[in-house]
């Protein structure tokens, strides 16, 4: 008998063996899905995770981009808010005037100048205009104030001021308020005007936010590329560690707490107002000046009980400069450095808009740089005019006031 060759021999050995693992793979393919779910889940949560973090990065950048573009001039778009008056004219006359020797504010009322944001490091801040206005026999006070608070806190010891004011001179009370301070002050007359409205005479804004500020804005708005190096904590450490201040100050110069407010507490419209703003140059001499300093006392860490500053000189004609430039450049507007000439127009006021290039911080810095034979008023000047200006408003809408009620 013939025995079977050595590959039918294997063949014959394997084919059942084979044969059985095939059928055994084949059952438990029946049974056995090919991936387990718990690892399909995961899998799929994980890709859905991507793609969220993904659409959260592009909402931030257009966020970012889009910045304060929207918001910029809101005031001047809603309808209910009064129409502004150009009072530029009438201004550069009394500025003449004054700049001639004629001087022409009452000692009829008292004159309480309120300082912007940062001013208590600015130890010559509104000095020159009070003592310009003393010299000829008027009352005037500086509101010492912590700039650095709240609007709502400052606004509650401006009117202790005006009451304290009042009562003790028998006059009614006239204030001019820089930067923060004109929101401040606005704030103290709007949410206390049943106690204030005869106490006041009328309010002047010098280079105020009063519809808010892109700068404060783009740097605390939330949801930003800013986020991931937590800018807003940052400010912070900046605001209330280093200059002793409040982050609740800043944030209430943002147009989302602007818009909040004057909705809840609008300016009263009997209120003579003079709104003021300016265009910073954005020259390149500008840019690289030095000359326009500042000085400034910063809070030093000391070990000891007894607080000390550190005086210090800032180029902040350079540094204003180059913010202008900025908003410029991203938003197209024009502005002082910090505000933008739109914001600055508050509704229902006079407002008057120089050609003289003059940024956000020439308030402060004026009284150190400007030279008497200056050809351009200074400081001081500008302040005595725009209050000239401001009683003229208030004799003109008080006798409006009167005609209606004939």
């Amino acid at each position: 008998m013939a025995l079977p060759s050595s590959e039918s021999s294997h063949e014959a050995i394997y084919a059942p063996l084979v044969h059985e693992e095939i059928t055994r793979s084949s059952s438990e393919s029946e049974t056995e899905p090919l991936l387990d779910s718990s690892e399909i889940l995961p899998s799929v949560q994980s890709n859905r995770n991507g793609v969220s973090v993904f659409q959260g990065l592009i909402e931030r950048v257009q966020r970012t981009v889009r910045g304060s573009a929207d918001d910029i001039g809101w005031m001047q778009r809603y309808p209910e808010m009064p129409p502004v008056e150009d009072g530029t004219l009438r201004c550069l006359e009394i500025i003449d005037a004054i700049r001639h020797g004629v001087h022409r504010l009452p000692n009829s009322v008292v004159y309480l100048l309120v300082p912007g944001l940062f001013s208590n490091h600015g130890p010559l801040y509104f000095v020159n205009t009070k003592t310009s206005f003393s010299k000829m026999g008027l009352t005037c006070h500086i509101a010492k104030i912590h700039s650095e608070a709240s609007v709502e806190k400052n606004a509650r010891e401006i009117k202790d001021y005006i009451e304290e004011m009042f009562w003790g001179s028998g006059k009614q009370v006239m204030l001019l308020g820089h930067s923060k301070g004109g929101i401040d002050a606005a704030a103290a007359l709007s949410i206390h005007w049943t106690d204030l409205k005869d106490k006041v005479a009328g309010l002047v804004f010098a280079q105020s936010p009063y519809g808010g500020s892109p700068i404060a804005s783009d740097i605390l708005r939330q949801g930003q590329l800013g986020d991931y190096v937590n800018v807003r904590k940052l400010m912070e450490i900046l605001i209330c560690r280093v200059i002793k201040g409040d982050l609740q100050a800043l944030e209430d110069l943002t147009y989302e707490k602007r818009k909040e407010f004057l909705k809840k507490h609008p300016l009263p419209r009997e209120l003579p107002t003079v709104s003021f703003h300016t265009e910073a140059g954005i020259s390149p001499a500008v840019l690289a000046s030095l000359s326009r300093v500042a000085h400034a006392e910063l809070p030093t860490f000391s070990m000891g009980s007894q607080s000390a500053t550190l005086p210090v000189v800032m180029p902040l004609g350079a540094a204003m400069a180059a913010c202008a430039q900025l908003l410029q450049i991203r938003y197209g507007e024009k502005s002082d450095g910090l505000v933008t000439c739109r914001d600055a127009e508050v509704p229902g006021s006079v407002v008057v808009r120089p050609k003289r290039k003059l940024d956000h911080a020439w308030m402060v810095y004026s009284s150190l740089n400007d030279d008497p034979s200056s050809s351009e008023a200074d400081a001081s000047q500008v302040c005595e005019a725009l209050l000239t200006l401001l009683v003229e408003v208030g004799l003109r809408k008080r006798q409006e006031l009167a005609n209606k009620d004939e």
